[in-house]
């Protein structure tokens, strides 16, 4: 529900690094589905991952012509991240690899093969222009949610830069955004947790990180100020991190790969899955409707909610929030995006060409509000259409002042 205009209040969101034991669990996901889409683009694939000490095991459904070497995938996936390195607690070549893959269910794949829905499922996409006024384009996201996701990016790219050689893979990072009447006014608090080597010297490591990484990506947002709180690595020491320190698993991370706290989303996971899966195809094309109807002038926030079941070709409900701030109704808007989108799975596969092997770059740093050009769901290519459902301004009656 839309706030009142008066209110002040806090929104806090965090992210991870890929070497955050759920986000390596993500991006191990991702990265078979990318091998197998690279030979196989009509492949099913439903994956899970585990990781713990020593160990990583990979699971579920995966139904293809071709052969893949999981194993491969999984240490290369390992190395690239940085847990190359048995002092990182972790290491590619050391570890096993045990995995337990089955063939997809022939009951979920007659639908499937009908262009029906690979799952049941609830969908969210969300957009919203909080952050226009910013000296910096928030991509139509939550700002602490985008702020977030840049500031870990940014801790994880100095790290594998060897700017910082006491680093290690894991890391967590936490922004605390004030509004006021709408809008983001200063940030409260940023927290910086960075996994690093025994050894490592704290209080350098500290002076380092806000050097290197807060202030680079925070400095020129224009919220950054003297009284906000900078807490970095606040319980002292982070030399045990990743799968070593605490157990991962693909999609405990969901709220970090959407919108932050600043809307809900459907409760599914994206990583592993083909598109074929309404849980990753059906929310990036909410969020494609979403993004565009703000983009448009619309709106100022958009929520689409689609829901699907598992065989069916068309969703069994698409429903749109505006939180007040539409220029025309929510069930206006509902009928203008069921004419303007295609919803149904098949269709959003199609318009958003989605049988690439693009996933893994979506795992880590959130799957929306990144201008990569493999991500055509945050494309701006329905704003044309959308414009033409403005309500044109009323006209003065003649003699009116």
């Amino acid at each position: 529900m839309p706030r009142a205009q008066s209110r002040h209040w806090i929104q806090t969101a965090e992210s991870v690094t890929a070497g955050h034991a759920d986000k390596i669990c993500d991006l191990i996901a991702d990265a078979i589905l990318d091998a197998v889409l690279s030979e196989d683009r009509y492949a099913r694939v439903s994956c899970e991952v585990m990781a713990t000490t020593g160990m990583v095991i990979v699971t579920g459904q995966i139904t293809t012509k071709c052969y893949l070497d999981i194993s491969s995938v999984v240490r290369r996936t390992l190395s690239d991240v940085g847990y190359n390195d048995p002092t990182t607690g972790f290491d590619h070549q050391s570890c096993a690899v045990l995995v337990m893959l089955e063939e997809q269910s022939g009951d979920v794949a007659l639908g499937v093969d009908r262009k029906g829905a690979g799952d049941q499922g609830v969908c969210v996409g969300y957009a919203t222009s909080e952050g226009r006024h910013l000296p910096i384009d928030t991509h139509y996201m939550p700002v602490p949610a985008f702020l977030a996701n840049r500031l870990a990016e940014k801790l994880a790219a100095v790290r594998t830069a060897g700017k910082l050689p006491d680093l290690y893979p894991d890391g967590k990072v936490q922004v605390s955004v004030r509004y006021k009447n709408e809008k983001p006014e200063a940030l409260t608090a940023v927290v910086v947790s960075a996994h690093h080597h025994a050894d490592a010297d704290l209080a350098k490591l500290r002076r380092d990180l806000k050097r290197l990484v807060i202030k680079p990506v925070l400095g020129d947002v224009g919220l950054l100020d003297q009284e906000t709180a900078v807490l970095i690595n606040p319980v002292g020491a982070f030399s045990e991190g990743g799968p070593r320190a605490d157990a991962g698993l693909t999609g405990r991370k969901q709220t970090v790969d959407c919108y932050g706290p600043a809307c809900g989303h459907g409760g599914s996971a994206f990583s592993g899955k083909d598109p074929t899966k309404p849980d990753r195809s059906g929310s990036y094309g909410a969020r494609w409707a979403a993004k565009n109807v703000v983009a448009a002038g619309l709106a100022r926030r958009c929520a689409v909610e689609v829901a699907y079941v598992i065989g069916m070709s068309e969703p069994l409900s698409v429903t749109v929030d505006t939180f007040g701030t539409g220029k025309l109704g929510d069930d206006r808007l509902q009928e203008i995006l069921c004419r303007e989108f295609d919803f149904s799975p098949a269709g959003i596969i199609e318009s958003l060409d989605l049988r690439r092997p693009i996933y893994r770059g979506t795992a880590v740093y959130g799957h929306f509000g990144r201008p990569d050009p493999a991500f055509s769901w945050e494309a701006l290519d329905k704003v044309a259409d959308l414009k033409q459902y403005l309500p044109r301004p009323a006209r003065r009656a003649k003699g009116g002042k």
